[in-house]
C-alpha cells in the first residue's frame, strides 16, 4: 500500500495507516489510530475534487474496549482541508518541533486548548478547514461522529483524517465510511479524465480493427502466421480498451470499483502486452521471414513471455483491483522492478536480434524485406526513445509532486503509454497488412523469388533484336548467375 502523505509544515509528514479503500466510497472497518508524532492518527482519504462536489461522513463510529472505558475522554476529531491548507495545521512553540496537538507550552501562550488539534483559518479558503469532534463518556464503549455533507466549492486535492491527542485511549478504532463524489459522478478527480479516454481509445480500436479484418478477409488466402499473430493483439486491444472503459464507467456510478471488471480489463491487458512483445521479438529474429521456426529458441522465448505476463499481472492487480492509491511507494518499487528488467531484456534483445537480421537481409539483397525492416526499426527506435524520455519525466513529475497538487494532470501520464502502444501497433499494421503481396514477405525454402525478380530487374538486360531471338538460348549473365546461385545457397542454409 502507498503511504499517502498529506498533513504537513515545514517538513513533517505524516506517514498514513494502511488499509484498502474502495474508491470513492471509502469504508474503514475496525481502523486503529497510529501514533504520529504527538498525535494518533487514522488517514481517511485523499482525493483531487472539483468544485460543487461534497464529501460525506456516514455512520462513522469510534470504538474502544470495555476495560479502557472507565473515564472520559478529549475529543476525537474528524479533519478535512485542502492540501493548499496544510500549513494551517499543527503549530509550534518558541520555534520548536512543529506539532498537530496542542502541548502544554502553547496552551499557556493561549493559541490553543491542551488535548485539542492545532487549526487555524485557511487564509484562501474561508471557512475551512473544517474540524467535527466527538468524545467518549464514562464507560461508554463506542461514540457516533454526527453524519454530515461538506460542500466542496473550491477545486483541489482534499484530505481526511481522523485524528486524537489523549495517550490513554487504547486499541481505539473507527468505523464506517466517507463518500467522495464529483459533480460528474463518484470517480476521483484524477482519474475522471480516464473515463472518456478509454471511450476514444476504445473507438480508435474498432477503426483499427475494422481496417485489419477487412484485408485479413479480402486477402485471407495470402496471410502469412506473423499476421495471424497482429490479429491476436488487435483483438486483445480491443478487448482490453471495452473492459477498462466499461469498469471506469461502473465506479463513476457506484463509487466502488468493480472488482471482476478490473480483473478481466487487467488480464487482457497483460496478455495483449505479453503477446506484443513476443511478436516484436519474433519478428526481429525474422521469424517467418528469414527462417521458418525459431528453433532452439523457442523455449528462451517462452519462458521469458511467462515470466513477464506474471510479473505484469501481480503488479496490475496490486495497483488496480479494489484500491486506487493505498499502498507504499517501497511496496511499489518490489513490484515494478522485476517488470522493469524484463522490458530492458526485452528490448536488449529485439535490437540483438534486429541487428542479425538486417545483415542477413542484405547480405542476401533481399530488398523487398530489408526495406520493410529497416522501416520496422527505425519506429522502433523512436518508440524506445519517446518511452524513454516519457519515463524520465514521470520520475520527475512524481518526485516534484509530493503533495499530488497537479493531480489534474496525473490522467496524462498513463495515457500516453497507452497511445504510444497504439502507435507502434498501428504501424506494425501498416507494414504488415494482409495484401495480395503478403507472400512476398514470408520464408520460402525454394527462394526468395519475389526478392530475386526485384534485384534482377536493376540489372535487367536490354531486349534481343528480333533476328537472334530464335536462336538457341543464351546463358545467364555472370552477374546474374552469381547473385542467382547466392539467394539459393542461403536459403538451403535455412
Amino acid at each position: 500500500m502507498r503511504w499517502l502523505k498529506s498533513i504537513e509544515a515545514s517538513g513533517i509528514l505524516f506517514l498514513v495507516s494502511l488499509y484498502v479503500t474502495e474508491g470513492s466510497v471509502h469504508a474503514y472497518s475496525g481502523e486503529k489510530f497510529l501514533s504520529k508524532g504527538n498525535a494518533f492518527v487514522v488517514h481517511g482519504g485523499s482525493e483531487g475534487i472539483y468544485s460543487d462536489s461534497f464529501i460525506r461522513f456516514e455512520k462513522i463510529v469510534f470504538r474502544r474496549p470495555k476495560e479502557y472505558s472507565n473515564f472520559s475522554s478529549d475529543p476525537i476529531h474528524a479533519i478535512v482541508f485542502e492540501v493548499d491548507d496544510r500549513e494551517a495545521i499543527g503549530g509550534s512553540a518558541y520555534g520548536g518541533q512543529r506539532a498537530v496537538c496542542c502541548t502544554s507550552d502553547l496552551a499557556k501562550l493561549g493559541v490553543c486548548t491542551q488535548g485539542q488539534i492545532i487549526h487555524r483559518p485557511s487564509a484562501n479558503n474561508p471557512g475551512w478547514p473544517k474540524v467535527f469532534s466527538a468524545s467518549f463518556s464514562n464507560d461508554e464503549v463506542d461514540v457516533a461522529l454526527q453524519s454530515r455533507s461538506i460542500p466542496i466549492t473550491k477545486t483541489g486535492m482534499y484530505n481526511v483524517y481522523f485524528i486524537h491527542c489523549e495517550p490513554n485511549l487504547k486499541e481505539i478504532t473507527v468505523e464506517g465510511k466517507t463518500i467522495w463524489k464529483n459533480p460528474t459522478g463518484y470517480l476521483p478527480g484524477r482519474m475522471a479524465p480516464l473515463m472518456n479516454f478509454y471511450g476514444f481509445m476504445s473507438l480508435a480500436f474498432v477503426l483499427l480493427g475494422i481496417f485489419w479484418f477487412s484485408q485479413y478477409a479480402r486477402f485471407w488466402r495470402e496471410v502469412i502466421p506473423l499476421q495471424n499473430c497482429i490479429t491476436l493483439v488487435i483483438t486483445l486491444g480491443m478487448l482490453e480498451m471495452a473492459f477498462w472503459y466499461f469498469d471506469y464507467v461502473e465506479f463513476n456510478e457506484t463509487g466502488v470499483r468493480p472488482t471482476g471488471t478490473t480483473v478481466w480489463a487487467v488480464t487482457f491487458g497483460t496478455v495483449k502486452r505479453t503477446v506484443s512483445r513476443l511478436v516484436i521479438l519474433m519478428v526481429s529474429m525474422g521469424y517467418g521471414v528469414v527462417r521458418p521456426t525459431l528453433g532452439g529458441l523457442t523455449s528462451k522465448v517462452l519462458l521469458l513471455g511467462g515470466t513477464f505476463f506474471v510479473a505484469s499481472e501481480v503488479l496490475e492487480l496490486v495497483e488496480n483491483v479494489g484500491a486506487v492509491s493505498d499502498f507504499s511507494g517501497k511496496a511499489r518499487l518490489f513490484f515494478v522492478l522485476p517488470v522493469a528488467f524484463l522490458d530492458a531484456f526485452f528490448v536488449l534483445w529485439i535490437f540483438t536480434s534486429l541487428s542479425a537480421t538486417l545483415n542477413k537481409l542484405q547480405a542476401r539483397r533481399l530488398l523487398a524485406k530489408l526495406d520493410i525492416y529497416r522501416k520496422f526499426t527505425n519506429a522502433l527506435a523512436v518508440a524506445v526513445i519517446v518511452s524513454v524520455g516519457w519515463m524520465c519525466y514521470e520520475l520527475y513529475f512524481k518526485s516534484t509532486d509530493v503533495y499530488n497538487e497537479r493531480w489534474q494532470n496525473a490522467w496524462i501520464i498513463p495515457a500516453l503509454w497507452q497511445v504510444l502502444s497504439f502507435s507502434l501497433l498501428c504501424i506494425i499494421c501498416a507494414l504488415w497488412a494482409p495484401s495480395q503481396n503478403s507472400m512476398r514477405y514470408a520464408y520460402s525454402e525454394d527462394g526468395e523469388e519475389f526478392d530475386k525478380d526485384v534485384t534482377l530487374t536493376l540489372i535487367k538486360p536490354s531486349p534481343l533484336p528480333k533476328d537472334v531471338r530464335s536462336q538457341p538460348e543464351v546463358r545467364p549473365t555472370l552477374g546474374n548467375n552469381d547473385l542467382s546461385n547466392g539467394d539459393d545457397v542461403e536459403d538451403k542454409t535455412e
